[in-house]
């Protein structure tokens, strides 16, 4: 006979932002390429509602490229923020905005 489908998956997962325990079937899956859809070869993080609720959905298509690109051991909060906001003005601002 066949179980239940409430019952089927018991297991626990833990919020990679809160860090609470929530059951797998109360969390969200967290993919950070962000593409959850190709799932082959992949191990998903999770979120719990309430957190994943609190994420920008946006695309991300180029953070993580960008953010490899600017990112150094050792470097200050101050440093790194710095780099990041020059590294998104050089990239993405239109052209005549480099001119001023």
């Amino acid at each position: 006979m066949w179980r239940s489908r409430t019952n089927r998956d018991r297991t626990t997962v833990v919020c990679i932002s809160c860090g609470d325990s929530v059951l797998r079937s109360a969390a969200r899956e967290y993919d950070k390429e962000g593409n959850r859809w190709e799932r082959h070869g992949k191990r998903f993080e999770h979120l719990c509602k309430s957190c994943y609720r609190g994420l920008c959905h946006q695309p991300r298509e180029e953070l993580e490229s960008l953010l490899v690109d600017i990112e150094e051991h050792g470097t200050s909060q101050e440093e790194f923020l710095h780099r990041y906001f020059s590294a998104v003005k050089e990239r993405y601002d239109p052209p005549e905005e480099h001119e001023r």
